[in-house]
């Protein structure tokens, strides 16, 4: 019999107050494992990185795939953090110095090839001979990759291509996948041939796998809360005969020596490089997710001025805190550390009263928003730019609203995807700004 040990992790998103401890555990069990013989493979599936962290936005990831070859892995594929919220150039040369391979089938060049730094799928030997295919798959948020420069393609058209080469060249087929939970059932019940699912993008977990038509899948939950473990059973003939797979919680892993220390040298790293003085305001500039404030309101006329647009809303929650004297990068990064970009919708008048009617509504002011983004916990109120409420209607840029004519109405891309205002935006044509997130036009402004 072989045993062949896979540890995944995937959606850590940065949270590197866990990392020191799930690095240890790594490279131990690594050790532990490798000296009597056993194999042992190390995946990352994906959003390893989120730029809410000031080392990973100071480095723009680098940083992280450091952390990455330092723990030995194996492969890895990309997440959205990874694909959408880096500008081109930044993902085009984040894996310059990595120590392991990029497995991503599903994202090009604009001349139809697969980037330098990825490949779609490779075949692993272990010692004992048995090849390990492993084939990597990334969201395909494919509006937004086309805006930065990438193609993508259908996830389902990549399998149907590469598993059954895959299947006659491997004993073994593993699909790293960024796709969520959903297409993760999927595609285990249309591709049997797949041995081995790990999962991630919708935060689930799965504490003992889920098997389904004898493919197992796994999943580590999100912020490293969880570090998966499969394990494979092969006989002489190179047969699977058991697979399992368990989740160990990062609470109960053995702790570090000078873990905090370890954990503060990412912040105070990134806060160094970060340390860019942008301007100096004499004006405090307040923030309150329940009142209009002179830092909403900038960053509103922000918004609106940056997508020449007719008008803007955004919610108060954007800002989680205050800027006074002295700005610097890493200021903005934390009053506004959302990957939300700028957004134009072009609404009728009729559309548009309907949206502000909605933004009034004081229950969704106090709404908690987890993902689209979204770095806060409060959505907050509304905040707008050219659009006041009057006793007689609304007036939009110092004119009274007409309900047939259309206007560019200019908001955060967070209620663009299908949350908000559902009976309107959903079907409206969207022009994303990228790559600028928010803070980047904090800054814009504040310069001017």
């Amino acid at each position: 019999m072989e045993t062949i040990h896979i540890f995944h992790t995937n959606d850590i998103h940065s949270h590197l107050e866990h990392w020191p401890r799930i690095q240890q555990f790594l490279i131990e069990k690594r050790e532990l494992l490798q000296k009597t013989g056993e194999e042992v493979f190390l995946f990352d599936i994906g959003d390893f990185l989120d730029r809410w962290h000031p080392f990973t936005d100071a480095t723009m990831g680098k940083g992280n795939v450091a952390l990455l070859n330092e723990c030995q892995y194996t492969a890895v594929t990309i997440g959205n953090n990874e694909g959408i919220n880096l500008p081109f150039n930044d993902l085009n040369h984040l894996y310059d110095e990595a120590k392991f391979d990029v497995l991503l089938a599903n994202l090009y060049t604009n001349e139809a090839e697969y980037p330098s730094w990825a490949h779609p799928y490779k075949i692993y030997h272990t010692i004992q001979g048995t090849k390990i295919g492993v084939l990597g798959l990334t969201a395909p948020f494919t509006h937004l990759y086309e805006l930065l420069g990438w193609q993508m393609t259908d996830p389902m058209e990549e399998l149907k291509k590469w598993v059954p080469y895959m299947k006659e060249n491997a004993d073994v087929l593993i699909l790293l996948s960024h796709l969520g939970l959903h297409d993760d059932e999927k595609i285990a019940a249309q591709f049997p041939e797949i041995d081995v699912i790990l999962g991630a993008h919708t935060h689930h977990f799965l504490e003992h796998g889920e098997m389904i038509k004898n493919v197992l899948l796994g999943a580590a939950g999100k912020h490293g809360n969880f570090v998966g473990h499969v394990t494979l059973q092969l006989n002489e003939k190179k047969e699977l005969v058991q697979k399992d797979a368990i989740l160990y919680e990062f609470n109960k892993l053995p702790a570090v020596a000078d873990e905090q220390k370890k954990i503060d040298f990412f912040l105070e790293k990134g806060k160094d490089m970060l340390s860019e003085k942008i301007t100096s305001i004499s004006v405090p500039l307040q923030s309150d997710p329940f009142h209009e404030t002179n830092f909403s309101i900038l960053l509103c006329e922000a918004l609106r001025e940056w997508c020449q647009a007719d008008c803007a809303v955004v919610n108060a929650g954007l800002l989680l805190g205050s800027l006074s004297g002295e700005v610097t990068e890493y200021d903005l990064l934390s009053v506004c550390p959302h990957p939300i970009n700028p957004c134009v919708i072009e609404v009728t008048g009729i559309e548009l009263t309907s949206i502000l009617e909605q933004t009034q509504d004081e229950a969704l002011h106090h709404k908690h928003i987890k993902g689209l983004g979204f770095r806060g916990k409060v959505l907050g109120m509304f905040v707008y730019d050219q659009i006041d409420f009057l006793d007689d209607g609304i007036s939009i840029n110092g004119s009274k609203l007409e309900l047939e004519r259309t206007y560019k109405l200019a908001l955060p891309d967070m209620f663009t995807f299908g949350h908000f205002f559902k009976d309107i935006l959903p079907k409206k044509e969207k022009t994303y700004f990228l790559p600028e997130f928010l803070r980047d036009l904090l800054k814009w402004k504040l310069e001017k």
